[in-house]
């Protein structure tokens, strides 16, 4: 017997783990890397190349299905956003399942996903393409203020500004255009509904196959750090049934409009006063979604998309968890700086609750700042419900202190969690230990400092308040419904 047809599976920044793939998809077909050039890859390659064949792109679409091609792969997949059209394009000329070209387009391209689900009836959230600076005043009038500034293309909420008035939109349309090649969206800022200790808009996972799309599961959000840095997520999403049921159905409708017939989504959606608003779907698995689904139920997310991939029938939905599982991400500072100290690893492992925790930068690495959402780690764990699981974050972070650099100036911070209305606040407070190299004086605030240090006041989880006008959690019972 001949060996087996391998899966193909692109591989870039933003993707799952290379461990993470070798496990998910272990016994269903040999692995085969394609790597395109960037310096994540080059650092990478070696543990790639343990773990399965290393196939270099050549960056041609024609020159790599070729090569593809003499692969003679049983399928095509990525879990990098960065590679959702080139992996579209080989699947396409290999005739294997995949979204189509056309249909990856829409879901890497913010304007024509928006003027799709507007098309289809979906959603019609007021957005405009502006392509360079002259296009900037007709998007503003067109849309209006408060608005929020993407880039057509991007991920993890890079390059993303809110702009509230006149003032901050010409501050920012001198940023903006400094790159010919990078084109904007003007979008109407959606305003969420105070969602107490957690944040005001939720993740809908689905799985679509030729039998249509099914709801994998629906994830909880804690709140975002300003502008719109996210800091972590939990299962199951604090939502009561019918508002699970919304979210799922506006999900499906989206999903289904966009024109994918395969693969996994990450659709992301707005709890507002008015109802569930879509803010994007995402053509491939969200960000450390695999490792909290193979923690809460034992389900592996990889080998579902990989199965998919493949042709073949995924694993059922997974069952909702009778606990609340959940990750939390500290954030870099949003300028640039060098990490000097890392401190209390060891105390936070070591707490009631903690199941890990994960630093993903190590003293003397640049961080080169940006208003993305950049993180320094990831601390995972649980709790009874959905109440001890914000306990239980208040009790922990500030355990880890992060010493930063900028080479004149040294500072320290404690991740928080967010207030769930910190992405309405111009300048957020925040809380630092900050003091000038070799100075005994305490300088004016500064920039500079970690966005998710700010220190709240928790609120009670029975706070939550519906995006429908009711409570989303019953008082006086847990969370979860049970």
């Amino acid at each position: 017997m001949g060996e087996p047809a391998p899966l193909v599976v692109a591989y870039d920044v933003g993707s799952v783990s290379p461990a993470e793939i070798a496990v998910g998809v272990a016994g269903l077909a040999p692995v085969v890397f394609l790597l395109p050039r960037s310096p994540h890859v080059r650092t990478l390659r070696p543990v790639l190349a343990e773990l399965g064949r290393v196939v270099q792109l050549t960056g041609s679409a024609q020159r790599d299905a070729v090569l593809v091609r003499r692969l003679a792969p049983a399928g095509v997949l990525t879990f990098s956003e960065n590679l959702l059209r080139v992996t579209a394009g080989l699947a396409h000329a290999l005739g294997l399942p995949h979204h189509t070209p056309e249909v990856a387009e829409v879901l890497t391209d913010k304007y024509r996903q928006r003027q799709r689900l507007r098309a289809a009836g979906v959603d019609a959230v007021a957005c405009h393409l502006v392509p360079d600076a002259a296009a900037w005043e007709e998007a503003l009038a067109a849309v209006g203020l408060p608005a929020v500034v993407k880039p057509v293309q991007g991920q993890g909420s890079r390059g993303t500004f809110a702009v509230h008035d006149r003032a901050e939109a010409d501050s920012l349309r001198s940023r903006l255009f400094t790159d010919p090649g990078e084109s904007w969206v003007v979008e109407q800022l959606l305003s969420g509904q105070p969602g107490g200790p957690f944040g005001d808009y939720v993740s809908v996972e689905t799985a679509t196959d030729p039998h249509g799309t099914r709801v994998l599961a629906v994830t909880g959000k804690h709140p975002l750090t300003p502008p719109f840095r996210e800091t972590g997520q939990f299962w199951p999403a604090a939502l009561a049934p019918d508002h699970t049921a919304a979210v799922s159905d506006l999900a499906v409708r989206a999903v289904t409009a966009l024109g994918v017939t395969t693969g996994i989504c990450h659709t992301e959606i707005k709890l507002t006063p008015h109802g569930p608003r879509i803010i994007e779907v995402n053509g491939r698995l969200g960000g450390h979604l695999n490792e909290l689904s193979r923690r809460a139920c034992g389900v592996d997310l990889v080998r579902t998309a990989a199965l998919l991939a493949l042709g073949a029938a995924p694993p059922p939905a997974p069952a909702p968890p009778d606990r609340v599982y959940f990750q939390f991400n500290g954030l870099a500072p949003d300028s640039p700086c060098h990490l000097r100290t890392l401190t209390g690893a060891d105390e936070i492992r070591s707490l009631e609750g903690i199941t890990g925790y994960r630093p993903y930068v190590r003293p003397g690495d640049h961080l080169s700042g940006g208003v993305g959402s950049t993180f320094m780690d990831l601390l995972t764990g649980d709790a009874p419900d959905h109440s001890a699981m914000v306990d239980l974050l208040d009790q922990a972070l500030p355990l880890l202190r992060y010493e930063f650099t900028d080479g004149a100036t040294t500072w320290t911070v404690s991740p928080q969690r967010a207030r769930a209305d910190d992405t309405a606040q111009r300048t957020p407070a925040t809380t630092t230990d900050k003091a000038v190299e070799g100075a005994g004086v305490s300088p004016r605030p500064d920039p500079r400092q970690s966005l998710d240090s700010s220190r709240v006041q928790k609120p009670s989880a029975s706070g939550f308040e519906s995006a429908f006008g009711s409570p989303l959690l019953a008082p006086d019972r847990s969370p979860l419904g049970k």
